[in-house]
C-alpha cells in the first residue's frame, strides 16, 4: 500500500497520509516520501498549496513503533545515535512543511496526536471537525515531545504548551480552537470540505510570488528578539516589496486592478 496518496488539483497538491490501520501513523519510509512529495511540488509551477489529510477519517495518531523498535534493535547492535536519527528525521520533516514557500493547509479529522500535533502545528492553516481528538502522549511513555516542541510553542504559546506536553493533555476539537491551535472548526466533513474550498479559492487570488515572499517575511518576523533586529528585517522586508511591486506581478496585479479583471495567476 503506499503510504502517501498524491494528488495534484488545480494549484492544490493534495498529500494523504495512508496508513489508516495504524492511523496514519508516520513511518520512516512516509517521512522520507513526504519530504520528496514537498520538493517536488515546490518545483512546480502551478502549485502554491499543500493540503495534509489523513486517509480515512484519522489524521495521524504519531509515530511508527515499529520504527521505534527496529532502532531499538540497532542501539542494541551498536549503533548509539539509532534513535537520534530516527527522531531528528521526523524534525527535518517539520521545518521543511513550516518553511515551504508554499501554503501549507491541514485538514484534520480523528486522531490529531504526537507527530501529527506537531504536523498540525507546522501548517500555516489549520482547519479540523468535530471528530478530532489532539494530544501530545510522549511524557506519559516516558519522552519529551523533542521535535515537535518547538512548532507547538510557536502556535499556541509557551503556557498552553506547557500544559499540553506537561501534562499529556487530550483536547476535543472546540478547546484546540479556543487556544489557536486550529484556525477553523467544521460540524461535519461536506462542511470542512466546503472550508478547505474556500480557502483554496482565497490563496487562488493571491500571487504566487508574493505569498512566498510573505510567508518567509512572517517567519522572519516570529524571530525578532529586539527592535534593532526588527529595524533590519523591515528594511528588507522594503526591499521583497520593492522588487515585487516592480516585477511581473506587482505589474500585472496593478494593470488586473485598474482593468476590474481578475489577475492572470488566478484560473
Amino acid at each position: 500500500m503506499q503510504t502517501i496518496i498524491d494528488e495534484t488539483v488545480g494549484i492544490a497538491r493534495h498529500l494523504t497520509l495512508n496508513r489508516p490501520r495504524q492511523r496514519n501513523a508516520i513511518s520512516l519510509p512516509m517521512v522520507d516520501e513526504l519530504l520528496q512529495k514537498l520538493t517536488e511540488a515546490e518545483a512546480a509551477s502551478q502549485t502554491r498549496v499543500l493540503v495534509l489529510r489523513g486517509a480515512e477519517h484519522n489524521f495521524c495518531a504519531g509515530g511508527d513503533i515499529g520504527d521505534m523498535l527496529t532502532a531499538q534493535q540497532n542501539a542494541s547492535d551498536g549503533d548509539t545515535d539509532a534513535f537520534y536519527h530516527l527522531n531528528r528525521r521526523f524534525g527535518e520533516l517539520l521545518e521543511r512543511v513550516n518553511s515551504s514557500s508554499l501554503v501549507v493547509i491541514a485538514v484534520l479529522e480523528g486522531a490529531v496526536m504526537g507527530g501529527g500535533f506537531g504536523l498540525a502545528c507546522s501548517a500555516d492553516i489549520a482547519i479540523a471537525d468535530h471528530s478530532c481528538r489532539f494530544a501530545l502522549p510522549e511524557t506519559r511513555l516516558g519522552l519529551p515531545p523533542a521535535q515537535i516542541a518547538p512548532f507547538v510553542v510557536a502556535r499556541v504559546g509557551l503556557s498552553q504548551a506547557r500544559r499540553l506536553a506537561l501534562g499529556g493533555t487530550t483536547l476535543k476539537a472546540r478547546e484546540a480552537l479556543d487556544i489557536g491551535l486550529i484556525h477553523q472548526l467544521l460540524d461535519s466533513s461536506t462542511t470542512l470540505e466546503a472550508a478547505l474550498q474556500g480557502h483554496l479559492d482565497n490563496i487562488n487570488a493571491c500571487a504566487p510570488g508574493a505569498l512566498a515572499t510573505t510567508k518567509y517575511l512572517l517567519l522572519q518576523a516570529a524571530q525578532i528578539a529586539d527592535k534593532y533586529a526588527l529595524s533590519h528585517l523591515l528594511d528588507d522586508a522594503a526591499k521583497h516589496f520593492s522588487n515585487a511591486i516592480q516585477g511581473s506581478e506587482g505589474r500585472e496585479g496593478a494593470r488586473a486592478f485598474m482593468e476590474k479583471r481578475a489577475p492572470e495567476w488566478q484560473h
